[in-house]
């Protein structure tokens, strides 16, 4: 009973997220984006979808690119006395630790709270309800992934220690979050670093510890997102090679989950006339692409480029030979 009833609260927090996540962001989330998110199947979060448009009765569309809402209630303005305002104020930083509340929707509603009182008294209040963090370790995700967004909304600077794949230890990096982006299980900062004096991608799952700085920053105007991440597949900016055209052929099962999500910006999809789809990219493959083909195993053929189809048979017979060496050994 108690644990169906931990499953019930744990469903209505996550519906709570993905309505505030599509809201605020109309177009990008998808089943699959989703779904890995909240690290879920994409059949669970099929039927969260369904609760928002059947039960909640809210105007869901699935477009091409991604879930958006044709409108949504709008609350009416009230007035709230001072006492009130002070009592909604300190809610909003114990929200933070709950589930389904979205960090970066927190942040903004904080920031909107504490700018209708007196300037005066505005430094008092951050001083006696201030619960936002100001640093955090790797063991806790939540409070990383809340600090960064914290930064982010408040345009300040974080110094991390940070481990790449090619270090043994880690390094202290001082950057300004330009983007905080969800990929697949994980989350990605796109961020200027002084270090290195480069806009970079960092895992935060790398980042072993963050502290908040009280240096202030400024996102230049001229900051394109969608022109710095590239035509690359996937996060791995660095790994793309020039963009080419990438040919590929499902069978009808593993056509119709291919076709329902945005894999890349270029994407073009049409379906066969035996059932099967025609799937093209104008893209710079990365290992993250071969990785997403060796996945659909036989239920995809890629057309060309020509090196692409060697380099996907060649991935299939060694882990043929890997998996008959190991049944031999055995």
């Amino acid at each position: 009973m108690q644990e169906d009833r931990d499953n019930q609260i744990r469903r209505t927090a996550r519906v709570l997220e993905i309505i505030q996540q599509i809201a605020t962001s109309p177009y990008y989330w998808t089943r699959k984006k989703l779904a890995g998110h909240h690290e879920i199947s994409e059949r669970m979060i099929q039927k969260d979808l369904e609760i928002i448009r059947v039960r909640l009765d809210l105007p869901l569309n699935n477009e091409r690119m991604g879930y958006s809402f044709s409108h949504l209630p709008h609350l009416p303005s009230t007035v709230f006395s001072f006492a009130e305002a002070i009592a909604i104020l300190s809610a909003a930083r114990a929200a933070q630790v709950l589930p389904g509340v979205n960090s970066a929707e927190l942040a903004v509603a904080i920031t909107r709270l504490e700018s209708v009182f007196p300037e005066q008294i505005r430094g008092l209040l951050k001083e006696s309800l201030d619960r936002l963090p100001r640093s955090s370790s790797k063991t806790h995700r939540q409070t990383m992934l809340l600090l960064f967004n914290r930064a982010y909304y408040e345009r300040k600077q974080i110094c991390i220690q940070y481990l790449t794949q090619n270090q043994a230890q880690a390094k202290e990096r001082i950057v300004e979050p330009y983007a905080i982006l969800p990929y697949g299980r994980s989350w990605f900062l796109v961020a200027y670093d002084h270090y290195r004096e480069a806009v970079l991608q960092f895992k935060l799952d790398r980042v072993l510890s963050a502290k908040l700085l009280e240096v202030s920053y400024q996102i230049p105007q001229e900051f394109n997102l969608d022109e710095y991440l590239g035509d690359g597949w996937g996060m791995m900016r660095g790994a793309a090679g020039q963009a080419e055209e990438v040919c590929l052929v499902f069978d009808e099962t593993a056509g119709r989950w291919v076709s329902e999500e945005i894999w890349h910006k270029s994407q073009q999809i049409q379906q066969l006339s035996d059932g099967r789809f025609d799937v093209c990219f104008l893209v710079g493959i990365t290992p993250e692409m071969i990785n997403w083909l060796l996945y659909y195993g036989s239920h995809v053929q890629v057309i060309k480029p020509e090196w692409l189809r060697d380099k996907v048979r060649e991935e299939h017979r060694l882990a043929w030979e890997r998996m008959v060496h190991n049944e031999q050994a055995k």
